[in-house]
């Protein structure tokens, strides 16, 4: 019998950092939502591969990356207005790789 669990990292695996999203859209979505990602400056530490959906979400995917984000330190912990932030445009983003 095996003694009591270990519930926690184990201290083999190398500790993770990065922002992790999952992203579920069709292909071209999921193509348009990772460059915008990349063109706004975020790299890509690791890409999962796109697995397609079944049932009601047929002909959507999901997609898992972890992304390596330059953060800036402010002293209020807020970010200002202008610190160079940009909305993300999708349609935009859809038509270049279309």
């Amino acid at each position: 019998m095996a003694g009591p669990r270990r519930d926690g990292a184990s201290p083999r695996d190398a500790r993770l950092s990065g922002l992790e999203i999952w992203l579920t859209g069709t292909p071209a979505e999921l193509a348009a939502a990772t460059a915008a990602l990349t063109a706004a400056g975020h790299r890509i530490a690791q890409r999962g591969t796109r697995r397609p959906l079944t049932g009601a979400d047929a002909g959507r995917c999901r997609l898992y990356l972890r992304l390596s984000v330059a953060t800036a330190a402010h002293p209020s912990g807020r970010t200002p207005a202008t610190s160079g932030a940009a909305l993300l445009d999708l349609d935009t983003a859809r038509r270049k790789t279309a």
